[in-house]
């Protein structure tokens, strides 16, 4: 656990821009046929704007912050991680148990904690990936059986001075457009979709239910802590 705590926070994003790497910025990007591919070139993409932040980011954190978001936007499912994080709260049945009032009560408050989401985890993790550098990255490639699936999880191992790579799986899946989103991820065997969601079950029960409450007091779980 040690080892993890000390290198999630520093990777927990870093795979899962757009792919936009072998294009000019204001070129349009084309989309990536394969999840496969968003990961190993959005680990270039991410990594780049990295290294280019250690000149500016201690005087200008937010600049860094701002261009991360733009890279993890088009690719992340944050509404989807911010739903699956709500878990029976936000679920289908919840939902349809609702009268009109409250089912509109409930869809203002998954956008609404979508937005604390995508700020939260940009912020935490863009922390961590500065302190990153100079490993070896390697992404092998799906089988054709894996590769045809609309999920999939993707592997990813960070060769260090450590023994032992550090591994990272990337659950991905495609969008109603076909496109590749990031929709769950596990570092070291830890779940962080399921670290976000016992966390925010357990401040629902101490707010007796009142989501508003949980998504005005949410502060997401700072691994490395």
């Amino acid at each position: 656990m040690k080892r993890f705590l000390r290198f999630a926070a520093t990777l927990a994003l870093m795979a899962v821009a757009p792919v936009m790497m072998a294009q000019d910025k204001d070129e349009p990007a084309a989309q990536p046929d394969s999840a496969h591919e968003v990961v190993r070139a959005a680990t270039e993409q991410v990594m780049s704007t990295v290294e280019d932040a250690q000149e500016y980011a201690g005087e200008n954190p937010e600049r860094f912050y701002d261009e991360l978001q733009e890279i993890l936007d088009p690719v992340v499912d944050f509404r989807g991680f911010a739903r699956g994080i709500m878990g029976p709260y936000a679920s289908s049945d919840r939902y349809r148990s609702l009268d009109a009032e409250g089912r509109q009560q409930l869809r203002e408050q998954l956008e609404r904690f979508t937005g604390v989401i995508r700020v939260g985890l940009v912020r935490t993790y863009g922390k961590g990936l500065l302190a990153f550098g100079g490993s070896r990255i390697e992404v092998p490639p799906l089988s054709e059986e894996e590769a045809a699936r609309s999920r999939v999880s993707v592997k990813q191992f960070i060769h260090s001075d450590e023994s032992q790579p550090y591994v990272l799986v990337y659950h991905m899946g495609r969008d109603r457009d076909g496109g590749w989103k990031l929709r769950n991820l596990v570092i070291e065997d830890v779940n962080l979709g399921e670290i976000y969601r016992s966390q925010f079950e357990s401040a629902a029960r101490q707010y007796d239910g009142d989501l508003d409450k949980v998504i005005d007091s949410w502060s997401a779980v700072e691994i490395g802590d």
